[in-house]
């Protein structure tokens, strides 16, 4: 039998040298339509990366291409020194053990309570794992952001808010290496907006995880954000740091500026 350990952050995980993710070359289109086009990005181990675009740039695309839930038309991807794209149905559910993805809509299962959205990770990979332990990860979960005591409720019982951190201590159950978030303060007030953010920034110090987020909201961006790409006519057009991009002169980068 497996126990809590089995989750923990792989020890073969690549060094700080090697990137965790690399894209080189990605091009994918819908018709005529080319949404990414020899796109290029290194996110690197610790690291918490913005991917900045307008909205239709393409995006939620990209990381949907990270995780095998699109094929690009060309180009590669390697998480974790493995290029997802070449890996079939056993091989993705490895990685993606390995990788949490925070829905834009939350992705909660109504019908569910939070303990059982929590659970639903584990038995999704047949981790199997005794009840008691299950139990305490759960709490562990759900204390990180700290709604302990929701453990017992449903979804619709539930502000906006905090179906986002109950979302968010889901992606944190399986101890993911990677976090990626797809626009994770849509919806949300200003306030709820900032404590997601803040939040994001101390789960990556204390698990050390790598993030790719995926946001056009300038306060998140700049909370959150090691270096920002930003993602225009299907490329990375450029990569810097909040204030490197903000003091730029360069016309498109300044639009996401004003």
């Amino acid at each position: 039998m497996e126990t809590h350990s089995t989750i923990e952050k792989n020890p073969t995980a690549q060094a700080a040298s090697e990137p965790v993710i690399r894209i080189r070359g990605l091009k994918i289109a819908f018709g005529s339509n080319t949404v990414l086009d020899n796109f290029n990005l290194d996110l690197e181990k610790g690291e918490s990366i913005v991917v900045l675009g307008k909205s239709g740039s393409g995006k939620s695309v990209l990381i949907k291409c990270i995780i095998g839930l699109l094929q690009p038309d060309d180009g590669e991807i390697q998480v974790f020194g493995e290029n997802v794209l070449n890996m079939g149905h056993d091989q993705l559910d490895k990685i993606r053990a390995r990788v949490g993805f925070l829905f834009q809509s939350n992705a909660l299962y109504d019908s569910m309570t939070v303990k059982d959205n929590l659970e639903f990770p584990l038995r999704r990979h047949w981790i199997q794992i005794e009840q008691n332990v299950v139990d305490e990860m759960v709490l562990e979960a759900l204390g990180n952001v700290g709604l302990a005591h929701t453990v017992n409720m449903m979804p619709s019982e539930l502000s906006g808010g905090m179906r986002k951190r109950i979302a968010l201590a889901r992606t944190l159950i399986l101890k993911p290496e990677i976090i990626l978030y797809d626009e994770p303060t849509t919806g949300l007030d200003p306030i709820t907006g900032r404590e997601i953010s803040e939040l994001m920034v101390e789960i990556a110090k204390k698990y050390k995880t790598s993030s790719l987020i995926i946001s056009h909201d300038m306060k998140c961006v700049k909370r959150t954000a090691d270096r920002i790409a930003v993602l225009i006519n299907g490329k990375c057009y450029k990569l810097g740091t909040y204030d490197e991009l903000r003091s730029s002169p360069d016309q498109m980068i300044k639009q996401f500026f004003e």
